[in-house]
């Protein structure tokens, strides 16, 4: 098993991701693959006190910036840390790559260096989100701003097989977005889509879920096009923060306030953890022919570990496998 991590993504890189690094190798007992400026990430982690023996640095010259346009960035900047670890990807497909870098650069990387699963259409980047029962697979949430229906067949598969894998959920329902939850309902890419999904075999289909459902958690996965996805994810983003600002503000004006924030604050710790990015570690790039993870791009050492912990027991549940398994089963050509 092997996981490769991009040391120079990322809005914090690379202190935060080194300390995230280190916290894994000593939790998760494992060895790493550094990919970045060797010199760089040697001296910070004899700063932090780290070992340099669960490490293996692979050097790269060049970063790939939040700003640069994805494509163009993959093509000239061959020497750049996520460059660099898409080829030791590619070689290697049951390793997982981790990166808290651009996410459009990370799906261009994916598909012009490291290239899709045989029967797979489409990679489909799937974050987990926040709801009041567990969290909820959305797939997909930017990666395909349009999409056919057989691409949301495929993202039903691929996050069954994700969710059943990684975790732990078995049997896991599928919830297909949409404006009502009455079959027929939609339009044209919705109800073709249900049609399709109500014929598959080998996913739990549950039917339309509409978005304000979503937060109840009554699927384990929602699939649609990228579009709406990623309209739902930073919704949510925007919705979680907000919230905690508003009762941040409510709790201090006055006393009395303050006395039940302070009785409160285990709850709200836990509420807080709940709806943090961090407890989940990043979102896989689902459909690409080897393990990819996307950490969120302000991710701390915290986050970066259980970014890890999710590329380890991706590469250990043998995900990539799996989906291809489960496309054969759906009769593609592989």
């Amino acid at each position: 098993m092997r996981i490769i991590v991009d040391a120079m993504g990322g809005d914090f890189a690379p202190v935060e991701i080194l300390k995230g690094c280190i916290d894994a190798v000593g939790e998760y007992g494992i060895l790493l693959t550094l990919v970045g400026q060797e010199e760089v990430i040697t001296e910070h982690l004899q700063a932090l006190g780290a070992s340099l023996e669960p490490f293996e640095i692979i050097n790269a010259t060049e970063v790939v910036e939040p700003d640069e346009v994805p494509v163009t960035a993959i093509r000239r900047k061959k020497d750049s840390s996520m460059v660099k670890a898409f080829e030791l990807l590619r070689q290697d497909p049951e390793s997982v790559f981790i990166s808290a870098g651009s996410t459009g650069a990370l799906m261009a990387g994916g598909l012009l260096k490291v290239g899709r699963i045989k029967g797979i259409n489409r990679p489909a980047l799937a974050p987990l989100i926040p709801t009041k029962e567990q969290p909820v697979l959305l797939v997909d949430a930017g990666a395909n701003a349009e999409c056919k229906p057989e691409n949301l067949v495929q993202f039903a598969i691929m996050g069954s097989v994700y969710m059943e894998q990684v975790l732990d959920r078995k049997n896991p329902s599928v919830g297909l977005v949409n404006i009502g939850t009455e079959e027929g309902k939609g339009n044209e890419l919705t109800k073709e889509t249900y049609i399709r999904l109500k014929e598959q075999g080998n996913i739990n289909f549950f039917g339309n879920v509409e978005a304000r459902d979503i937060p109840a958690g009554i699927v384990d996965i929602v699939v649609c096009d990228g579009f709406t996805g990623n309209i739902i994810l930073k919704l949510t983003e925007g919705l979680a923060t907000n919230l905690f600002a508003i009762m941040k503000e409510e709790f201090t004006k006055g006393l009395i306030p303050k006395i039940g924030a302070l009785l409160l604050k285990p709850s709200l710790k836990g509420l807080k953890d709940t709806m943090d990015y961090a407890e989940h570690g990043g979102a896989p790039l689902l459909g690409i022919n080897g393990g990819i993870i996307k950490a969120h791009g302000s991710s701390d050492a915290r986050a970066i570990k259980n970014a890890i912990r999710q590329g380890k027991k991706f590469a250990e549940q043998q995900v990539l496998k799996n989906i291809k398994s489960r496309i054969v089963g759906d009769g593609e050509e592989v």
